[in-house]
């Protein structure tokens, strides 16, 4: 149930209307936009009147929300939502490109990535210190090593850093250096790990899971909304299909699919996608015409010698080149790329 109030709405009768929802047992999400403030109702909606807070003072209506998630829903707000990184949009009329590489493998690599990427036209920063792989003997990143990088890389560079959480206790010391945490395929469906970032303030940059639906999608950025945290971006990273010929299938129908079900922005992830250097360009461009809010990239000075994720990691000169073709994309389909 969401209960939408007037443009223009009292204070006092925002309180009332919450201070009713949690008498009857429920948790209000308040979800303030510009013009008007929609209160999420959260729990068992058959203990609420509907009558009783249609008839409170600045209730515009009352609405039913009969998809399993509620904050994550189109109905809770009929705008997409733009989350701030580090002070970089991400939702609004601007598409963003993150790039980096899959690890941070030393200072000086990440460091030269950063500054090459931004002055490509890269708005964020992404880069691995925790790395959770197939195989326990693979590399599996510098961690905390690999944090104090990734911020000398945006002192150097200004560049909001994104960066993945893998352990509900290793949160607040990646808080400590990212702008943004990403939750990976594997722990889509974490719900520890989802609740602890979900108590954060910090964006969250949720990967879909390599076989879960739209609705499995939206019900993990329910987690982390439910706890407090609204600031949540979507990203499409292709999904596990009987293809063998790229690593997974991407879902491009996910966005404008997302863009129906939810108002959270969404991303795609060609390279996860793909699996292969060769389609990454392609599928960045056909991101951008499919409505994508921008693209993840993985992106290396040296792709071929990269430690992780070598075969779909394009070079910083194949990035340059991509970016004036993605522009001319987003122009083409009533974006511009940040930059």
């Amino acid at each position: 149930m969401i209960i939408v109030m007037r443009e223009g709405a009292a204070r006092e009768s925002i309180d009332r209307v919450m201070s009713r929802i949690g008498a009857d047992g429920l948790k209000p999400v308040p979800l303030v936009g510009v013009e008007r403030t929609v209160i999420a109702v959260i729990g068992d909606e058959r203990k609420m009147f509907v009558e009783t807070f249609a008839a409170m003072p600045d209730v515009e209506k009352v609405m039913p929300v009969l998809r399993p998630y509620k904050l994550a829903a189109r109905e809770s707000r009929p705008t997409t939502s733009v989350i701030k990184v580090g002070g970089i949009p991400v939702g609004g009329p601007e598409c963003v490109v993150i790039a980096g590489p899959c690890a941070v493998e030393s200072e000086e690599q990440i460091v030269e990535t950063a500054r090459r990427a931004r002055d490509a036209g890269a708005r964020i920063l992404r880069g691995g210190a925790f790395k959770p792989r197939t195989g326990p003997y693979d590399f599996q990143g510098l961690r905390a090593e690999g944090l104090r990088h990734l911020a000398t890389a945006r002192t150097e560079t200004g560049l909001p850093v994104v960066t993945e959480v893998v352990d509900p206790r290793d949160v607040s010391l990646v808080a400590e250096y990212a702008d943004m945490f990403q939750i990976g395929t594997r722990n889509m469906q974490n719900y520890l790990l989802l609740k602890e970032v979900g108590q954060t303030r910090l964006p969250v940059l949720l990967k879909r899971g390599m076989h879960a639906r739209y609705t499995e999608f939206l019900l993990a950025a329910e987690y982390v909304m439910s706890e407090g945290n609204p600031n949540v971006v979507l990203c499409e990273r292709g999904i596990r299909t009987f293809e063998t010929y790229t690593r997974n299938t991407l879902d491009l129908n996910a966005v404008p699919a997302i863009r129906e079900l939810s108002h959270l922005p969404i991303l795609v992830d060609p390279s996860h996608g793909t699996g292969r250097r060769s389609l990454v360009s392609s599928m960045s461009l056909a991101a951008v015409a499919s409505g994508a809010d921008g693209v993840i990239l993985e992106v290396h000075p040296d792709p071929e010698n990269a430690l992780t994720d070598a075969d779909q990691t394009i070079s910083c000169a194949d990035l340059a080149t991509l970016m004036p073709r993605l522009s001319a994309v987003a122009a083409a389909v009533g974006r511009k790329l940040g930059a």
